[in-house]
């Protein structure tokens, strides 16, 4: 695969910078790790913000012990933060994909459907937090795997499935990571390389045979999703046992209800590991790695990260009068400490008149309204790092500190109304039903035509109880009796 030096940095490595500095915060990562190291599978999906939709007991009188046994032995196994690491995202802001169902794990009992361990994502109207849900999927129409939250996509995706990719959440097959992507051809340190494309091709083959065996077809036909509108149609062949798989384009045309059919390469296994590729580009240091990916990936080496940021100094320095004075946390609140108390007193009651401010005073007001920090702040805000945003504003202007009107506080009150709406979602009381303007790339445009007044169409989203009622009522009347 053609590659070159990189003179410019592509887009999707910037948005994945972003998302491995501010997604998974390393408190998050201490902290479920931390609780799953004792046994406590729930505190550790509670510590990486996801909520268990199902009860043990409830599953142990519907299925059996033997299936809750082997249920429970993948819970503690279960890295939920190393989920979240490894979760699918969206451009531009790296934010979870919404609205998506992804099978980690699948379990057979006799007479019955498969059940299915997902994690799934709320819609992008309801991602307030960035909160992921485990829940228990046993197949479409069945009465039992009706879920008590309402999910505009409640069936697994082909396209995203991590039951193939334990490696990816599992904690105790972490170490599989570096032969599935392909970590033994990485560039040899201090040579930083972006490669043209984000595929994985020369591990097509392999990952090939793996769901062909799941979908227990030892050879044929599968597709790997390219783009929006476009697929590409391949071929496993492999000449005896002896020989390892290969794949090749296929060679007569399928119908398109045909190719629908096939199998599906799931994402994680037709890209390249966004990791490994920050790694080549020397855009992320190893030891800026989730844990378990680092023990992996750090022994492939990686150059330094160019431009490191420097610490917030305390005190600041602002020019005021023609003198340098300090501006320093002084008992929870940002002062000017170079000023008397009751000059600055005067000053602000100048202010307060319509006076001109003291440069100390105006860099103060400036740093409460618009502060250099914000677009950190915006970025641990969006990923639902609430307590990581509020620690960079407390060390900007203090614990004690009294927000102005500004864009900082348009950032921290929005941030918390839209918890508004992830608690509605997970209470089962959206305005309109979550199927209303889903689609199925995870954009929110529909939900604006139906908070605009727009009547959502029926479709196989809509919940049953919504369609009796819509159905039932009565026409009105639309001539008067004479």
């Amino acid at each position: 695969m053609a590659h070159h030096l990189a003179n410019e940095i592509p887009t999707r490595l910037l948005m994945w910078q972003r998302v491995r500095e501010y997604a998974v915060p390393p408190s998050m990562i201490e902290t479920a790790t931390a609780r799953r190291a004792v046994g406590d599978w729930a505190g550790a999906c509670a510590a990486a913000r996801v909520d268990v939709d199902f009860d043990l007991r409830a599953v142990r009188d519907r299925h059996g012990t033997d299936l809750v046994t082997r249920l429970r032995a993948d819970l503690g196994r279960l890295a939920p933060d190393l989920l979240r690491w490894h979760m699918p995202r969206i451009a531009p802001d790296g934010r979870l994909r919404p609205g998506l169902t992804i099978s980690l794990a699948h379990y057979r009992s006799s007479g019955r459907a498969p059940l299915h361990l997902v994690v799934r994502t709320p819609p992008a109207r309801a991602d307030a937090g960035q909160w992921m849900s485990l829940a228990l999927w046993e197949g479409s129409g069945n009465e039992a795997s009706r879920q008590h939250l309402p999910h505009p996509h409640p069936h697994p995706d082909r396209r995203f499935r991590l039951d193939l990719h334990r490696h990816l959440w599992d904690s105790g097959r972490s170490g599989e990571l570096a032969r599935r992507c392909g970590a033994s051809s990485m560039t040899p340190p201090g040579q930083p390389i972006v490669h043209d494309s984000p595929w994985a091709e020369t591990g097509w083959a392999a990952e090939a045979e793996l769901l062909l065996r799941a979908e227990r077809r030892p050879r044929g036909a599968f597709t790997v999703r390219l783009g929006a509108r476009s697929r590409t149609v391949l071929e496993l062949v492999a000449p005896d046992d002896s020989h390892a798989p290969t794949f090749r384009p296929l060679r007569e045309a399928l119908p398109p209800q045909e190719v629908a059919a096939l199998p599906v390469l799931p994402e994680a296994a037709a890209r390249v590991l966004p990791d490994l590729e920050l790694l080549r580009a020397g855009l992320l240091a190893a030891e800026r790695l989730h844990p378990l990916v680092a023990a992996v990936l750090a022994t492939c080496g990686s150059v330094p990260v160019a431009g490191a940021r420097p610490e917030p100094g305390d005190p600041h320095r602002v020019e005021c009068r023609g003198e340098v004075h300090r501006i320093a946390l002084r008992g929870g609140v940002l002062t000017a400490v170079d000023h008397d108390p009751a000059q600055l007193r005067r000053e602000e009651l100048l202010v307060a008149l319509g006076g001109p401010a003291l440069p100390c005073l105006r860099a103060i007001d400036t740093v409460h309204r618009s502060p250099e920090a914000l677009p950190a702040v915006r970025e641990r805000l969006g990923h639902g790092d609430v307590a990581g945003a509020l620690a960079v504003v407390e060390g900007l202007l203090g614990p004690a500190a009294v927000l102005r009107d500004g864009p900082l506080r348009e950032e921290l009150e929005s941030a918390a109304a839209r918890r508004i709406d992830h608690g509605l979602f997970r209470s089962g009381l959206f305005a309109t039903h979550p199927g209303a303007g889903a689609a199925g790339d995870g954009n929110a445009s529909g939900v604006g035509r139906a908070e605009a007044g727009h009547r959502p169409r029926f479709d196989r989203r809509t919940p049953p109880s919504i369609r009796h009622k819509r159905s039932s009522r009565a026409r009105p009347r639309t001539g008067l009796a004479r």
